[in-house]
C-alpha cells in the first residue's frame, strides 16, 4: 500500500503537467530544458514559472529562441541560394578565354609567320585560352562554394550560440525558483 502512494505522489504531478501544458509539453521541453520541481511545486506553478523566466531570459539575453528557429530557417535557404549562385561562378570563362586566347594567338602568330600564321595561331590560342579559361573558372567556382558554406557555417554557429546563451539565462531563473535543470 505505501508504495502506490508514494508512485502515486511522484506520478501525479507528471500526470498533470502533462494534461496541462499544450500538447503534453511544458514549455522547458519544447526548448530542449529538462525541469524538475525540487520543491514539490505542481504542475500549474511550474508552468507559470516557465513562463515568466522565459520572459525574463528573452528580455536579459535579447534572445527569443522561437525567432532563433525561424531565422536558422532564413539562414539555410540564404545558403542554398548563395550556394546554387556560387555554382554558377565563371560562367562563361571558357569563352572568353577563347576569344582572348585566340586574339593573342592571331596577333603572335601574323607577326610569326604573317597571314597564314595568324590564323593558326588564332586556332592554338583559342584553345589554350578555352582550357585555361575552364581552370579559371573551376577555381572561382570552388572559391565562391567555400566561401558561402564558411558564411553558412559562420551564421549557423552564431544561432547556436544565442540558443544556448538563451538557455543559460532560463536555467538561471528556474534554479533560482528551486528546479533542478539540465539541457
Amino acid at each position: 500500500m505505501r508504495k502506490w502512494l508514494i508512485i502515486a505522489t511522484l506520478l501525479l504531478p507528471l500526470l498533470a503537467a502533462a494534461q496541462n501544458a499544450p500538447g503534453g509539453q511544458s514549455l522547458a521541453s519544447t526548448l530542449d530544458v529538462y525541469v524538475f520541481p525540487s520543491k514539490g511545486q505542481d504542475s500549474s506553478k511550474q508552468s507559470e514559472d516557465e513562463s515568466a523566466c522565459y520572459q525574463w531570459a528573452v528580455s536579459n539575453s535579447g534572445v527569443d529562441p522561437f525567432d532563433l528557429q525561424k531565422q536558422a530557417e532564413y539562414d539555410e535557404q540564404l545558403t542554398d541560394a548563395q550556394m546554387q549562385a556560387a555554382q554558377n561562378t565563371g560562367t562563361g570563362r571558357g569563352a572568353q578565354g577563347m576569344v582572348r586566347g585566340a586574339a593573342a594567338g592571331a596577333l603572335i602568330g601574323g607577326i610569326a609567320n604573317g597571314h597564314h600564321g595568324s590564323r593558326h595561331g588564332a586556332a592554338w590560342g583559342a584553345g589554350l585560352g578555352l582550357v585555361h579559361g575552364r581552370r579559371v573558372a573551376r577555381e572561382e567556382q570552388r572559391n565562391a562554394e567555400a566561401s558561402v558554406q564558411a558564411q553558412g557555417a559562420a551564421r549557423s554557429a552564431a544561432t547556436e550560440q544565442d540558443r544556448e546563451n538563451f538557455k543559460k539565462a532560463f536555467s538561471v531563473c528556474l534554479e533560482s525558483k528551486n528546479y533542478m535543470v539540465k539541457y
